[in-house]
């Protein structure tokens, strides 16, 4: 089977299942497990933020960022299409009692600067203050669509002024980075706190960090102890981690060669719809309403095909690629993509 699902279906290299078992170990919830500190010590500096907390996961990072960032009461402002705003079970309200205030998400992932500015609350005793700004980059449910540094400079500005915060939900930061070309850092370096997975392109099996300053991630570090994230010898997930970092950053740029490849081919399928403007990371997301058929029933059909991908939509169908997908598989691919929606086609022509 040909894994298009998610990038969170890659495994661990060789090298990060040794790592996870020869690395030196103590309790992190003691602040004594050395591969857990050198872990969070490289993620900050990739960061070019002061220190990092090892979480277990990026929706756990975004929750102790929100936490560590507002009090009760609080309003959070972010994209009606963020994993934070739809993917995340509401864990804000749950437990952080804050109320996220969508705004509508351009194609381009970004927020337009107007309406992000309209959104923020005027002192008044009927409004919850504005006290943080949530971004997402690269922006999964827009298709990977990368925000440009001028878009992180627009939003720093409109919190700046506002004397809010900005978190970065930066769980695929390195591909937008790669897109860019520049640094994580100089993403990175827009926003107060920034949560990055290594358990997605970069094959770690476990793991996020976050990033911020000192104090902030003392804060943070403290919340994800009440949230059940003192993972006691972390060093044998932070090991892996560790090597993700090392190994599997520039290697992203294959997957972005890959994703191109197959937006392209289904760009050119009759009733197929892809923003191939946006397309510059390694998450397609294609329309296929044009084909009179569902998303389900072409996933499924592409699964009798021995391809797997996501429907997110009625009509709309994702597909991630990464480590686990070669540049040969992405042509097996391609052709079952071009068999089952060439077939589509030539019953719609008929």
């Amino acid at each position: 089977m040909i894994e298009l699902r998610s990038d969170t279906f890659t495994l661990p290299t060789p090298e990060m299942l040794a790592a996870a078992t020869t690395v030196p170990l103590g309790d992190d919830v003691w602040g004594e497990d050395p591969t857990v500190i050198a872990l969070e010590r490289r993620g900050a500096d990739l960061m070019g933020k002061e220190a990092a907390v090892f979480v277990s996961s990026g929706s756990q990072g975004n929750l102790a960022a929100i936490l560590a960032h507002t009090k009760r009461g609080d309003e959070v402002i972010c994209g009606d299409r963020t994993h934070i705003f739809n993917a995340e079970a509401a864990s804000a309200a749950a437990f952080g009692g804050v109320q996220l205030h969508p705004v509508p998400n351009t194609r381009h992932g970004t927020l337009d600067p107007e309406k992000l500015r309209g959104a923020i609350r005027s002192p008044d005793i009927h409004h919850p203050p504005t006290t943080l700004i949530c971004l997402e980059n690269t922006h999964n449910a827009c298709g990977g669509a990368v925000l440009t540094l001028g878009d992180m400079a627009d939003a720093r500005e409109t919190a700046g002024r506002a004397g809010a915060k900005l978190h970065l939900d930066g769980a695929r930061v390195f591909n937008a980075a790669i897109a860019l070309g520049v640094s994580a850092a100089s993403i990175a370096g827009y926003a107060d706190s920034v949560t990055f997975c290594l358990s997605k392109g970069l094959s770690a099996p476990v793991g996020s960090l976050l990033c911020g300053s000192q104090h902030f991630v003392d804060r943070a570090r403290k919340y994800r102890k009440m949230l059940g994230g003192g993972m006691r010898q972390a060093g044998i997930l932070a090991g892996p981690g560790i090597v993700a970092l090392a190994t599997c950053i520039d290697r992203l740029a294959e997957d972005h060669v890959n994703a191109r490849r197959i937006g392209e081919a289904l760009a050119a399928l009759p009733g197929v719809e892809v923003d191939l403007e946006t397309l510059r990371s390694n998450i397609i997301i294609a329309d296929f309403q044009g084909t009179g058929r569902t998303a389900v029933d072409i996933v499924r059909a592409l699964e009798d095909r021995d391809v797997l991908t996501a429907a997110v939509g009625e009509y709309r169908i994702r597909l991630v690629t990464h480590r686990g997908v070669t540049a040969l598989e992405t042509s097996q691919a391609i052709a079952a993509l071009q068999a089952e929606l060439g077939r589509i086609g030539a019953v719609a022509s008929a």
